[in-house]
């Protein structure tokens, strides 16, 4: 937990008067607020405030935390103002949760190249294949790809995940290429646990359409169905960023390129706009710039 966050947050609750005028000023969600609060009681071993729908008063040992969270607060501000660097070179530590395949596939070498630029900042890549929680898991930044993000979310949009349906040269020795998506039930399909186990969407001629799926093999995660994908198993749906050099090398066969399956975006998600070091900001502009809507990954594929 980020202790002096907390106290910022509890002490930004009192002198507003509530958690969503505290979460307006910080620029934090309010969920955010909440769990501050809790884990700053969690550390105390106390409850700091009585919580009713009406209005928010201290409690005993709330009174006597809030004047100490001031103090360090103030302290706080010293120490940065006594050390402070005349320059805004970036420099620290930036915990980023990605998930393995976009990790292996994009942002390892993206981040070899920020560091090269900012040699003061260290990057600690968390290979994740699930949703972080950026507070509980200490994360400044997590790269989300979704069409549904919560918004209650701090987040900056990078660029748009293009899937493509593809299969190797050797499965289509032995198998009838496709030449309609409804013929892909006659396929076995290699899918993945969490997005389009039994059905695969895709906008065909400008109408959507949804395709029942099924095969022997699935994984939940995108290199193993790339790996078992080139290995011959089966056609498989995999992200442009993943799949479009084994593409362009002829290692897989772009399949039904009149069908487009389903597109979705990538964010960056962090927990506050305000007080942000200035390496994780570096950070953020340096993967806009990086990831834009129409990334270099997929070059040559003809994706809208």
């Amino acid at each position: 937990m980020d202790r002096l966050q907390a106290m910022r947050v509890f002490v930004t609750v009192v002198d507003l008067g509530s958690q969503s005028a505290a979460a307006d000023h910080l620029d934090l969600s309010r969920p955010v607020v909440s769990r501050y609060l809790a884990e700053l009681e969690d550390w105390v071993g106390a409850r700091l405030m009585h919580r009713t729908t009406r209005k928010l008063s201290l409690t005993a040992a709330g009174s006597e935390t809030l004047p100490r969270c001031r103090q360090m607060l103030e302290l706080s501000c010293d120490m940065q103002a006594a050390v402070s660097e005349p320059d805004d070179t970036p420099r620290g530590l930036v915990r980023l949760s990605v998930s393995t395949s976009f990790g292996q596939a994009q942002l390892a070498e993206a981040m070899a190249e920020y560091v090269k630029r900012y040699p003061q900042v260290t990057i600690d890549l968390q290979m994740l294949d699930r949703t972080v929680n950026l507070v509980d898991e200490r994360i400044d930044l997590a790269i989300r790809t979704s069409n549904d993000l919560d918004p209650n979310l701090i987040a900056r949009h990078l660029t748009v995940c293009r899937s493509v349906i593809c299969a190797s040269p050797a499965y289509l020795l032995e198998h009838p290429q496709p030449q309609r998506v409804e013929e892909l039930a006659g396929h076995n399909c290699l899918t993945h646990s969490y997005f389009g186990k039994s059905l695969w969407h895709f906008e065909e001629d400008g109408e959507p359409v949804s395709v029942p799926v099924h095969g022997n093999i699935s994984a939940n995660e995108a290199s193993t169905l790339l790996r078992v994908t080139l290995a011959g198993a089966g056609v498989a749906m995999l992200p442009t960023y993943q799949a479009g050099d084994y593409i362009r090398s002829g290692q897989l066969i772009r399949l039904l390129p009149h069908a487009e399956p389903r597109q979705m975006n990538m964010y960056a998600v962090y927990a506050s706009r305000k007080h942000m070091p200035q390496a994780l900001r570096s950070l953020l502009d340096f993967l806009v710039l990086r990831f834009p809507p129409q990334p270099q990954w997929d070059a040559g594929l003809d994706v809208r």
